[in-house]
């Protein structure tokens, strides 16, 4: 169950991303205010007042609806797809103290319940703009070198075989998202490095603090791992990209 500001209720898709699966429940953070209000006005009417329990329990069971309504709803939807999560075990505790009629204590679990939710849901989106700000950081082109052979004849003197070596790289412009695995990419002083990979030729120094937290350049030389969204600082490298995507 996750808690939002939506107006709908929906099941997980591919694209939702959370990492397991459950039912989606939606709640304003109003209305789990509102019902807490009404719980924690129980308490004190009966701490204040002898003959208040009628009041009491009135704003209890109040509270109590507000607060679990969304709980038992998502417990429903999630055992008639064969679903089983602590959704039903919070709305078994919930319905059991309805039952029983300790409507503060049916108010009060579930009010813990969704406060979980809700720090789990913020905690979730921070994370997800934290990821967001990071692929901004990637750059969006690669400068992709291509192997060309059969530039000069094979029988050409000594003195062209230097033009043959200077010509026989195609460096080409591509989007960052047609990288493929195995792909060797240039980098240049202060380029964002486009992909994860690794180092085939070249020495730099990287700034790597949006990935690592590092404060200070990390030197890297041929074999070394790079990551996308670091800066190389100094030097001219080329990268065989190992992940792309």
């Amino acid at each position: 169950m996750q808690v939002t500001s939506l107006l709908s209720h929906h099941e997980h898709g591919p694209e939702c991303g959370c990492g397991h699966d459950h039912e989606h429940s939606v709640v304003h953070l109003w209305q789990a205010v509102a019902g807490v209000v009404f719980v924690l006005n129980a308490f004190i009417v009966d701490w204040l007042f002898v003959q208040g329990g009628t009041v009491a329990s009135a704003s209890a069971f109040i509270g109590a609806i507000i607060l679990g309504y969304p709980i038992v709803v998502t417990a429903i939807k999630d055992l008639r797809v064969g679903r089983l999560s602590i959704n039903e075990l919070v709305a078994i505790a919930v319905l059991a103290a309805f039952a029983s009629g300790n409507y503060k204590v049916a108010g009060v679990v579930a009010f813990f319940m969704l406060m979980g939710e809700i720090i789990e849901t913020r905690t979730a989106e921070g994370a997800r703009a934290s990821i967001e700000s990071l692929i901004k950081l990637t750059p969006t082109k690669a400068r992709r070198i291509k192997r060309a052979a059969g530039i000069l004849p094979a029988d050409q003197s000594s003195s062209a075989s230097g033009t043959l070596a200077a010509h026989s790289e195609i460096e080409e412009e591509v989007a960052a998202s047609e990288l493929a695995i195995g792909d060797v990419i240039r980098i240049r002083p202060g380029d964002n490095v486009a992909a994860d990979g690794i180092i085939v030729s070249g020495q730099g120094s990287f700034n790597q603090a949006t990935i690592t937290g590092e404060s200070l350049p990390v030197d890297k030389k041929s074999g070394d791992e790079v990551f996308a969204g670091t800066q190389n600082l100094t030097g001219v490298l080329e990268i065989k990209v190992s992940r792309a995507g």
